[in-house]
């Protein structure tokens, strides 16, 4: 489903080249900061509509049967606020720049209940950041930049806050992930159903996709010890986990529903550092797998390669030192450390969450 998706919005896109936008900045000069924006303004659309979607499908009392309070009902309304005036925000810049916006697309937002939309949301909003921390060192325009920044701190919060409501550290990195263009385009794509033909093109191609595989969740709190999950119903993204971790899609494309305690259930842990994790490679569609694989892991500031073991088109690897939080993990044809070229991927970005240590704290 996820090639199905992404293999639609980038038929809207036709004619566009996977170059990175570094080079696309060679090219425009200040044009540069016009793409950046119109992408931002896209991201922002698809956030903007699936706040929406969700508060008209539940009301607060649904929210209430689902576990989560009225008081996060209401700070839920200021996300989904938020949102729309960012999406105001950006249209009304690119209009003042002589700018034709991005308008919205159709989307399809693999969730069924509250919790689905919660686990999704908290995903969505820590990929948003990302995207912004990776954009900003493109712009030139100092007031575009402080605009961005702006809009980042606030996509910061709607992260943390999500992420908490799930059980989630917050803040589980002391450093937040950056996330290029073109691998925050290939996570946004699997949602696009369709766009309108007459929005600009986007210069990027989406990777091959990298799934997760085996049961996911994404409680770290040390109240989680008495929580536990059950499976619930089927095929909401096919037999892959996009999202990983975080509790929303398993191998089975099955959504994790937290239940009171019960030691016939799995407990609801997400791997840490050093533990082994499986990843399906879309083989099947635009790429195969490298002679010899390797593993990268994006997290914080940190890239590291694993040198990854092969069975079919399942890839694992033990989950480095510099994971934790939401991670994102790719297939690369060499081992990189430092920095992730986009030539060196071939599939990706899956979404990991990684239990964060225990914080030493040291005064002295």
């Amino acid at each position: 489903m996820f090639t199905r998706y992404a293999t639609a919005a980038l038929a809207l896109c036709a004619g566009a080249s996977a170059a990175p936008l570094a080079d696309l900045a060679k090219r425009q000069g200040q044009n540069i900061d016009v793409t950046v924006l119109q992408f931002a303004l896209t991201l922002e659309h698809l956030e903007n509509v699936f706040y929406r979607q969700a508060v008209n499908k539940f009301d607060e009392h649904d929210f209430e049967k689902a576990g989560f309070s009225k008081d996060y009902y209401n700070n839920l309304k200021y996300i989904a606020y938020d949102e729309q005036q960012h999406v105001q925000l950006l249209s009304n810049a690119l209009s003042a720049a002589g700018v034709t916006p991005v308008q919205e697309c159709t989307y399809n937002f693999p969730y069924e209940d509250v919790r689905g939309f919660v686990t999704l949301s908290s995903v969505l909003e820590g990929v948003g950041t990302s995207a912004y921390l990776g954009g900003a060192p493109l712009i030139t325009s100092d007031q575009y930049l402080t605009t961005a920044g702006s809009i980042l701190a606030v996509e910061a919060l709607h992260t943390s806050y999500q992420r908490n409501a799930l059980n989630k550290v917050p803040f589980a990195n002391p450093l937040y992930t950056s996330l290029d263009p073109t691998s925050v385009f290939s996570i946004a794509a699997m949602f696009i159903d369709q766009c309108p033909s007459d929005n600009p093109s986007l210069p990027f191609t989406a990777y091959p996709a990298l799934t997760v595989k085996g049961d996911t969740c994404n409680c770290e709190q040390d109240s989680c010890k008495d929580h536990h999950y059950k499976k619930r119903e089927p095929g909401l993204l096919g037999d892959g986990g996009l999202l990983g971790d975080g509790g929303l899609l398993g191998e089975d494309g099955l959504v994790d529903e937290l239940l009171g305690h019960n030691d016939d259930l799995m407990q609801c842990t997400p791997p840490m550092a050093g533990a082994t994790v499986s990843f399906k490679a879309a083989t099947s569609d635009q790429a195969s797998l490298p002679a010899d694989p390797y593993l990268t892991f994006v997290s914080g500031l940190s890239v590291t390669s694993v040198k990854a073991q092969v069975d079919g088109s399942t890839v694992s690897a033990a989950i480095p030192d510099i994971a934790m939080g939401q991670t994102y993990v790719f297939v690369s044809s060499s081992d990189v450390e430092g920095s992730l070229d986009n030539s060196q991927v071939v599939f990706g970005p899956a979404v990991l969450e990684v239990a964060p240590p225990k914080p030493a704290l040291n005064y002295r």
